[in-house]
């Protein structure tokens, strides 16, 4: 009876206030099973009912693997970007500074290596003390502390309730500490202090001790040293509370009294106590930004990697679990993104439109894909991959479709494309090849109005034909209203000439100018329907206004002619395993042959001619042998240039991304600090590409182009040519352009003379 007259039990006020200690410590774990049910058998409360309580919680901690962050790298293992919702990088425990395990002992459980899980004189000690003044002194050994995470990790990974230490009731503290004591059965000691370290938070995002050195002071946590060592181990006990960032005074008296600890109990000498309390913080903060807004490089490519992860299946049947493995399963996400290509992309889209010094509805981008295998080597922008509102900034990625594949339930995070200008019309002169016909055929180039009604083959349209429905029909026009001359298909594409198309295309199929366009790759960005939309037949769709692609989709259609009729779907993964070792899918190399090998060289053929004396003529880009075309649409909003060998495709795009009409033009608006009255594919995008290939060379020179048959090339005369004036082919030689009525022949086999005098380039065309 004795032991009912204690003051610790002999009342039911005192059993009151143990009672209320356990609801409202802010400390885990102060009763172990041993102490509670004699307790309540003392009090009368029904000590059996206890005990059942107590076998019947669980005896094992079911551990699932800690969050650990993702990283994208490119093809040569560079970092493009950490993703993370618990930044931790767990490390063996002889990775460790000894300061730091003294640190974290003396403070936090100094009886460690000396009792079971659960501190018995500890929990007598704090109820005593507890009882005896105002203090709330906890008794939580380091095991039930890792115990307390464990749970707290479970719970968040299955979005559920995670307990916090001031919120546990007794139930709670006792399934903890019969946890402990199961877990020092089936851990060492050491073991048990491995896991704490990892899984421990010690700052908003960082867990685990590495992190945290690395995030507080950038070092490793092997070289902590002993003020850094009780820093962090002061934090542990509340990341905010005593956080050196917000609360740096509370945080130093915090260190010290760990240092008192560690001298306390002889971890440390009085010479390095008084050494290392004579020190401040020392922070030296280095912070792992996560996600795409802190990227090393390619934010842009980043956000349409972890698009693709989130769109796919084979990470989680949910959009959640997609999510959870991609920022809590340490993915290694490898990709295609050649690191060179990609830096010289961006200082060149920097240096012409530095969002600081450009007006905010101005986006430019580059893209480059090896056309081999559709490997995205590449993609840049101009603007700050940045939520927040701001000039420049923006989240919209410019280089992609807006939704994978048309189907609204995948976005890619794109702005939707943009109309293509004249890099549309190589698909013209691709069908005028396909049909059976000659780069050197002379067709009728003059200003002429198609009238209402006119009929133009179309086999998708209803009754196979398109008619012109103007009322006053229609009437293409060249670039400044001038040129208007009968030339070859050649010159036409060369020197961008509006009527020479036109007067190609009226003896085509429309349809099939689309399609072939389709099938290499162009379709409309916008589209939500599960359905790659094709662009427009219309004629004037055929210089470039019949939809919007993106400038991803117009490389891919390019690499087709670049792959001899071949096209590779664009890919981005190359391997992704996670921290576990599991290994997910990633698109193979796919590619189809989409036009005839001959087909691809004729139009190549052509594409050369336009670097040779035409827009691209005057470029300065490192004497590769390229071909390319420029591009502006009708508002000139949205200018291009595509530039091209065997080994890389790139699409360079500038134009004002907030929209078309009248008054969206690029003319009057800022780019890179200065303003132009009018814009075209050949001012900005194409010296941008040229920029960009100055600072690569020798990467990515391919082969040289395939000649076409010769009947490509051969000299003619179109039905639709001009009647009065046709002009004449000139013979081969070493020219460029034709002369008075013989020309001096070119390196395709001449150029026509007639009336064509010396070309000037993209003088005529729409860009």
């Amino acid at each position: 009876m004795a032991a009912r007259k204690s003051p610790l039990f002999d009342t039911a006020t005192t059993l009151g206030k143990i009672v209320a200690f356990l609801g409202i410590s802010a400390l885990a774990g102060v009763l172990a099973a041993g102490l509670l049910v004699p307790v309540a058998a003392a009090a009368g409360t029904g000590a059996t009912a206890s005990i059942d309580f107590f076998e019947e919680l669980p005896a094992e901690l079911e551990r699932g693997a800690l969050a650990q962050p993702s990283t994208i790298v490119a093809a040569d293992g560079s970092l493009i970007a950490t993703l993370y919702e618990e930044n931790r990088q767990p490390i063996t425990l002889d990775q460790v500074s000894k300061p730091m395990i003294d640190a974290l002992i003396s403070i936090e459980d100094y009886r460690y290596y000396d009792h079971g899980g659960v501190d018995i004189e500890g929990v007598l000690g704090a109820i005593a003390s507890n009882l005896s003044s105002d203090t709330t002194r906890g008794a939580s050994t380091l095991t039930q502390q890792f115990v307390t995470n464990v749970l707290i990790d479970e719970a968040n990974r299955n979005d559920e309730t995670a307990v916090y230490s001031g919120n546990k009731t007794v139930g709670d503290k006792l399934r903890e500490m019969k946890l402990a004591i199961a877990v020092e059965k089936e851990m060492t000691k050491d073991e048990i202090l491995e896991g704490y370290l990892n899984i421990v938070q010690f700052s908003g995002t960082s867990y685990g001790v590495q992190a945290a050195s690395q995030y507080f002071f950038g070092v490793d946590a092997i070289d902590l040293t002993i003020p850094q060592s009780a820093l962090l181990a002061g934090v542990v006990n509340g990341p905010t509370y005593y956080s050196p960032t917000e609360n740096p005074e509370r945080a130093l008296e915090r260190r010290n009294l760990v240092l008192g600890a560690m001298l306390e109990h002889g971890k440390i000498t009085q010479e390095e106590y008084d050494a290392a309390v004579a020190t401040d913080l020392g922070l030296n903060l280095t912070p792992t930004l996560s996600g795409c807004v802190g990227a090393e490089q390619a934010p842009y490519y980043c956000d349409y990697v972890t698009h693709l992860i989130m769109n796919d299946p084979a990470y989680g049947e949910t959009m959640e679990d997609r999510q959870d493995t991609l920022y809590r399963s340490g993915l290694t996400i490898r990709t295609t993104l050649d690191s060179r290509v990609q830096a010289a992309a961006q200082t060149a889209v920097v240096e012409t439109a530095n969002p600081d010094t450009t007006d905010g509805r101005v986006g430019h981008t580059m893209t480059s894909l090896d056309p081999k295998t559709g490997n995205i080597l590449s993609m840049a922008q101009n603007t700050r991959y940045d939520p927040a509102e701001g000039q420049g900034n923006t989240v919209l990625n410019f280089n992609v479709d807006e939704f994978d594949n048309a189907d609204s339930s995948k976005p890619l995070g794109g702005g939707g494309g943009f109309q293509p200008g004249s890099t549309y019309k190589p698909f013209t002169v691709a069908a005028w090849l396909e049909d059976g016909r000659s780069l050197n055929t002379v067709v009728n180039g003059s200003k002429r109005t198609y009238p209402q009604g006119d009929r133009w083959r179309a086999s998708c349209a209803p009754g196979g034909n398109f008619e012109i429905f103007e009322d006053d029909g229609y009437t293409p026009q060249n670039y400044g209203d001038i040129n208007y001359r009968n030339t070859t298909v050649l010159e036409g594409l060369a020197q961008s000439f509006n009527t020479i198309t036109m007067s190609s295309a009226r003896e085509l199929d429309l349809c099939r100018i689309r399609d072939i366009g389709f099938d290499l790759g162009v379709h409309d960005a916008k589209r939500t329907d599960g359905e790659e939309g094709r662009f427009n037949f219309r004629p004037a769709s055929l210089i470039g206004g019949g939809g919007e692609a993106a400038p991803l989709s117009m490389a891919t259609a390019y690499s087709g002619f670049a792959n001899d009729g071949i096209v590779c779907t664009p890919r981005a993964l190359t391997e992704v395993t996670a921290v576990d070792g599991t290994s997910y899918p990633v698109p193979p190399v796919t590619c189809d042959r989409k036009i005839s090998a001959d087909v691809a060289h004729g139009v190549n053929t052509a594409t050369q001619e336009v670097m040779k004396t035409g827009s691209g003529s005057v470029l300065q880009y490192g004497g590769i042998p390229m071909a390319g075309k420029t591009g502006t649409n009708d508002a000139r909003s949205q200018t291009w240039f595509m530039g091209y060998n065997s080994g890389m495709v790139t699409a360079s795009w500038i134009g004002n991304w907030q929209g078309e009409g009248e008054n969206s033009g690029l003319g009057g608006l800022q780019i890179g600090g200065q303003v132009y009255p009018e814009i075209d594919g050949s001012l900005i995008a194409a010296p941008s590409w040229a920029r960009f290939m100055q600072q690569i060379p020798g990467l990515y020179v391919g082969e040289p182009f395939a000649n076409p048959p010769a009947r490509m090339l051969a000299y003619g005369q179109s039905v639709n040519g001009n009647q009065n004036n046709p002009a004449r082919p000139g013979r081969p030689g070493n020219g460029t352009t034709g002369t008075g009525g013989t020309g001096t022949g070119g390196v395709l086999g001449g150029t026509p003379g007639g009336n064509i005098g010396n070309t000037i380039p993209n003088n005529g065309g729409n860009g």
